[in-house]
């Protein structure tokens, strides 16, 4: 049976994988609310997050009141057993952590040489963040029509705004790109645009890797670098992404996935972000081409095991004397 349509690779792609330039891998570890609204928690986490390998060590900001209706606010969680709360803005008021908090975390991650960052899901957490000027602030998925809080680390911040496509049309992605492009001075090229499916754990069937390539073909020479934030399980598809050139990985960060919330079920744990680092940084030290038709290494096998290739000499060091 032929190879399905979705996994053909075209002449174009090939082609446009000959002519990239693979950069180093650079991973965030999103610890979210992970921390469980504890900032020991967090700042242990940050520790651990370096001590696996990440780049940048990420946390979330909302203001539960601006972002969620009265009705959302005062709703119960719809998974009672995750809640923090009586009612789902109760849990999610719980879960935040206050400005002079990312601060303190933010010093945390300079004492140990780790970047610090922070999804940001309404103006007021934007305006809040944008103080502590980091390095990388975060649009996810849910927030990336939020022009008004766009327009905020647009005009009133200068570092790189990372943005999630998951549960996003493609025209909506366009709206994205050219709204930054609208901006003054290079703001579009501050702009890492992620490939993302939205769900909590996503199965392998839905990852929709290949998505990567469109983005690039559409969208690399009007952003500043392409992106992939998972929520799957295990690390094997984070390496297919960066082969397929997403520069930047994100995945979900917690010390214990048994944790009460509903993002450690798609998180990874210290051991497993230790081994994303480790096989990212190997599959980059690997992209490479042969230097030369027979490398070094090579030589020596090639005299003993080529057929007629054969070198005589070391033949007759390697036969036994009578």
């Amino acid at each position: 049976m032929g190879e399905p349509a979705a996994k053909k690779a075209r002449t174009s792609d090939i082609a446009a994988l000959h002519a990239f330039t693979y950069k180093e891998p650079k991973v965030i570890a999103e610890i979210g609310c992970n921390h469980k609204g504890e900032k020991d928690i967090a700042k242990e986490l940050l520790t651990l997050a370096k001590e696996g390998g990440a780049t940048v060590g990420k946390f979330q900001k909302r203001t539960p009141k601006e972002l969620l209706t009265p009705d959302q606010y005062n709703a119960p969680h719809p998974n009672p057993t995750n809640s923090f709360g009586a009612t789902y803005g109760e849990h999610r008021e719980f879960l935040e952590l206050g400005l002079e908090d990312h601060r303190d975390l933010q010093n945390h991650c300079k004492s140990i040489g780790l970047e610090y960052s922070c999804s940001v899901w309404d103006t007021t957490a934007a305006k809040e963040i944008v103080q502590l000027n980091p390095v990388l602030i975060k649009v996810g998925s849910p927030s990336n029509q939020h022009w008004e809080m766009q327009k905020v680390l647009r005009d009133e911040y200068t570092g790189e705004v990372h943005i999630s496509t998951g549960m996003t049309t493609k025209e909506e992605v366009e709206k994205i790109v050219t709204f930054w492009e609208e901006g003054k001075g290079d703001a579009k090229n501050r702009v890492v645009l992620y490939n993302c499916t939205s769900g909590y754990p996503v199965p392998f069937e839905d990852v929709c890797l290949l998505d990567i390539r469109l983005i690039q073909q559409k969208y690399a020479h009007r952003v500043k670098a392409i992106g992939f934030s998972g929520h799957h399980l295990g690390i094997s598809i984070d390496i297919a992404a960066y082969a397929l050139g997403a520069e930047w990985i994100e995945r979900h960060f917690t010390k214990d996935r048994t944790w009460k919330g509903t993002d450690h079920a798609a998180s990874l744990e210290p051991a497993g972000l230790s081994k994303l680092c480790r096989d990212l940084h190997a599959t980059y030290t690997s992209l490479t081409y042969k230097k030369s038709d027979i490398l070094d290494l090579e030589k020596e096998q090639r005299a003993k095991l080529k057929w007629g290739q054969y070198d005589q000499a070391i033949l007759e060091k390697a036969a036994p004397r009578s």
